[in-house]
């Protein structure tokens, strides 16, 4: 095991049993929309990458959602953001067209600067249903138990089965590899009256009883989502983040579902979701007081 991930480990042995403080989901004075989640995505490890100095990425759903708009591909954005350290990424596409894409961005990708001491980067690309893809990596071993992990899973609608959420919780106790569900919303109640494939359904929410959430207020179905992802996955902190249909728009169109055991990824997270819109990017310097704030705050409730 690395130092750093022996001062990362104690650093979230320090804090395991606190109790977590946890920000509130406020409406932003700039509301994070559909053009703009990736950014979430990318501000928020960057953040990520600054308390734990290494990791884990996994994305289940890796390829360009709009292939002429790489402002808006989550993969492409973590993968250059700085500093680079996160260690490991599986990317994974269905669609053989994104897999090309994939692989074509991976390649393109400039070699670690040993100058500025980036660690050696590990990507694999995988074609096909992430799904079990997924949970082969887990059964596997591949994802280091040492190491913080992410898991992006930016479904368009039933695409996520539940059974994968339930294997990532349940691949590490100690540090359980954090989860960034999008839960689609504007359309969720259509797609639910659609559907003919009763398995389809069945497999995305875990149970037979999806019916159940046609109809419920959009924040309401959410927190639905949110109490089960704490209790039946055991998560610490789970809250649901509203992405909206556009700049200025009132819709929401996704719920971004982050689920943490670290006490301080919440606060991460609110940072992140404040900054997503702003064009002026903050460098690492720039947070670095925050993060000693929230260490205070942490170490106050010891």
């Amino acid at each position: 095991m690395g130092e750093q991930e022996q001062q990362y480990l104690a650093l979230f042995e320090q804090f395991q049993t606190s109790e977590i403080l946890e920000p509130k989901v406020r409406n932003p004075t700039l509301p994070v929309w559909t053009e703009n989640k990736a950014r979430l995505v990318e501000r928020y490890l960057f953040l990520f990458v600054l308390v734990t100095h290494s990791g884990t990425y996994i994305d289940g759903f890796a390829g360009p959602q709009e292939p002429d708009q790489e402002g808006m591909w989550s993969a492409k954005l973590v993968l250059e953001s700085r500093p680079r350290w996160l260690q490991r990424f599986f990317l994974f596409d269905k669609d053989p067209v994104q897999v090309a894409r994939l692989q074509t961005m991976v390649d393109s990708q400039p070699p670690r600067d040993k100058v500025k001491n980036e660690p050696k980067r590990e990507t694999s690309v995988f074609s096909g249903d992430s799904n079990p893809g997924i949970r082969a990596l887990l059964e596997r071993g591949e994802v280091n138990r040492n190491q913080p992990a992410f898991a992006l899973l930016d479904q368009r609608t039933f695409q996520c089965e539940w059974a994968t959420l339930q294997a990532l919780a349940a691949y590490n106790t100690k540090l359980k590899i954090e989860l960034f569900y999008f839960l689609p919303n504007g359309w969720l109640d259509r797609s639910l009256a659609a559907q003919k494939s009763e398995p389809v359904p069945t497999a995305w929410w875990g149970r037979e009883d999806w019916k159940s959430l046609q109809g419920v207020k959009h924040f309401d179905r959410a927190q639905i989502f949110v109490k089960r992802i704490k209790e039946e996955l055991g998560y610490r902190s789970v809250k649901a983040w509203p992405i909206y249909d556009k700049k200025g728009g009132s819709n929401v169109m996704y719920y971004m579902i982050h689920a943490t055991d670290h006490p301080v990824a919440p606060h991460l997270m609110a940072r992140a979701y404040g900054k997503a819109v702003s064009p002026v990017i903050e460098s690492a310097e720039q947070v670095a007081f925050e993060f000693l704030e929230i260490g205070h705050l942490l170490e106050e409730k010891q």
